[in-house]
């Protein structure tokens, strides 16, 4: 509960002090709405998020969502009006808190719940919130929230949530803010005959019910963020394997459509092989408690925690492609190396604000290249992030607006991975590279954190300040040019494009000898060199360079 508390004190210093964005993307129109969901209201801000037991009907032949929601939650100040948020046209039917009905209006997404009995500080409480309705269907899954109502090729339902950036109150009245998780969850599905409900956390029994449908009671023991939480139907099949792991022996369990079961067990061969590479890298997986799974869905695949879902068609690459060019992005399956990737930066470490996304997307996209690395060695690893390069679009900066749910560009996922790849070469260090990254994990172990903590982290963590560099390749949309001129013997240098301070080192070759260069916004001279020296700056640096005249 501590932890909760420093981490709002802390989201609200660094909103009060974080720098203004440099390079301003295209203009939005926010409405209230935007900051009745994406900041911490004070109806949000004086009680502290503890456990939901959410406990649903789903029903396929109407598309319709119907049950409650307990919420139980630490009073931190004493106030009485508290705000759930549950998007239209689902709708909120009645509140109740000690077996009493209790009063609530209705502002767009958000319900006001006016509490009867006085909050004391300290106490802990719940309250029942009892809904339904037909969920918005999802227009393009994964990338539009919404519910998936599909078939299986043998004309099963086959139904899926998904809500990143959209919202979990899409299909479940809930404190729809990342800041705050509930310590632990139980998932109560009940779902027609024939069908399974597969969702986060462990199973903790299945019930046949009086009119044959059955009810599926999920529960997950560590903190979940709210898109973290899905639902998943479907005639599953299920088959597992234990993984020795870090923390000892991590169960892993697999559920897909009765007829792509053959092709999951090939297929599925990658977990172990994350497991191995991602365990070297980041630590142990952070949810031994909860397993591992891995759920196929009706579309491409999302990072639910402890319950990855999976929709590649049981190919390697992505839907069959190599978004690197490389060739070495068919060595696996994009969907389970990356989904998986954020079970560590997105479930494990969390941003409390989206306009912080690339802590998620970043490390999660340069996850795929430390895969590589792990199994298929350095230089591939290398080759495949450079190859992201072509995807970048520079359109706007990759930090959005704070407190009004806005992210930023998508270039989180291949400049934001090839800003830590420049960063890895900048430590040139691989064992200190390592810690660091292992570091991150066991430091923020199941936080909520903001872009700020992360850059002191690395800051401080490779001795520099990295301010500048952050400043760069976060809050600006120009690409750094290395600038040079060979006069004779003598070769000058210096940053153009860059913001103010910006002062990496860069690794060059003169006639093929490593040299590393200090450039500023400033010209800077080394002496000495053969004429006609040849000049070559290294690849990894996501950078532009380029001969001058001189002026």
């Amino acid at each position: 509960m501590i932890r909760k508390i420093k981490n709002l004190l802390c989201l609200l210093a660094v909103l009060l002090a974080a720098p203004a964005t440099i390079a301003t993307a295209q203009e939005k129109a926010f409405t209230r709405q935007d900051t009745l969901r994406g900041s911490i209201t004070p109806e949000r801000a004086w009680w502290d998020l503890t456990y939901y037991h959410l406990d649903i009907r789903v029903n396929p032949a109407d598309s319709t969502i119907r049950g409650m929601n307990t919420v139980q939650y630490k009073v931190l100040e004493p106030q009485q009006r508290m705000q759930i948020d549950l998007q239209p046209p689902m709708k909120i039917e009645k509140v109740e808190q000690h077996g009493k009905p209790l009063e609530f209006k209705r502002d767009g997404s958000v319900y006001y719940i006016q509490l009867a009995e006085k909050q004391q500080p300290g106490a802990v409480n719940q309250l029942h919130i009892y809904y339904g309705g037909k969920p918005r269907v999802s227009p393009r899954p994964p990338w539009s929230g919404g519910l998936t109502w599909a078939r299986d090729a043998n004309g099963n339902p086959f139904v899926a949530t998904t809500d990143q950036k959209d919202g979990a109150s899409l299909w479940w009245p809930c404190k729809d803010h990342m800041y705050d998780e509930p310590d632990s969850m139980q998932i109560s599905v009940t779902a027609p005959a024939g069908l399974t409900a597969v969702s986060n956390g462990r199973l903790l029994g299945t019930e046949t019910n009086t009119d044959s449908t059955r009810t599926f009671r999920w529960f997950v023991s560590n903190p979940i963020n709210n898109y973290g939480v899905n639902v998943n139907l479907g005639d599953y099949v299920h088959f597992s394997e234990i993984y020795q792991g870090e923390k000892g022996p991590l169960d892993c369990s697999y559920y897909v459509l009765r007829y792509n079961l053959g092709k999951a067990k090939r297929q599925f061969r990658d977990v172990p092989r994350m497991l191995k590479a991602f365990e070297h890298w980041f630590g142990p997986y952070p949810f031994y408690e909860d397993s591992y799974k891995l759920v196929e869905v009706p579309y491409l695949g999302m990072e639910h925690q402890s319950s990855v879902t999976y929709g590649n068609n049981y190919m390697n690459g992505y839907l069959g492609h190599d978004l690197s060019g490389t060739g070495y992005g068919m060595e696996f399956d994009y969907i389970i190396i990356h989904e998986s990737g954020h079970e560590w930066f997105a479930n494990n470490i969390t941003y409390q604000d989206i306009a912080d996304m690339w802590i998620h997307e970043s490390f999660t996209t340069y996850s795929e290249s430390l895969f590589l690395d792990y199994h298929y060695g350095k230089d591939a690893a290398s080759a495949y992030v450079i190859g992201l390069r072509g995807n970048i679009r520079n359109d706007a900066p990759i930090i959005g607006q704070y407190n009004v749910n806005h992210s930023g560009s998508d270039d989180m996922y291949p400049k934001g991975a090839n800003m830590l790849h420049t960063l890895r070469q900048v430590v040139n260090d691989d064992k200190k590279w390592r810690s660091i990254l292992r570091g991150l994990n066991k430091d923020f172990y199941h936080q909520t954190v903001t872009s700020k903590q992360i850059e002191d982290y690395l800051s401080r963590h490779t001795n520099r300040d990295l301010g500048p560099f952050f400043n760069q390749y976060l809050r600006d949309t120009r690409i750094p040019k290395l600038e040079y001129q060979l006069n004779g013997t003598t070769l000058k240098y210096r940053w153009a494009k860059t913001v103010s301070g910006f002062n990496m080192p860069v690794r060059v070759f003169l006639d093929g000898k490593e040299k590393w260069l200090e450039p500023t916004g400033n010209w800077q001279e080394l002496k000495g060199l053969k004429k006609n020296t040849s000049i070559k700056v290294d690849p990894n640096f996501y950078i532009e360079s380029a001969a001058v005249s001189a002026s």
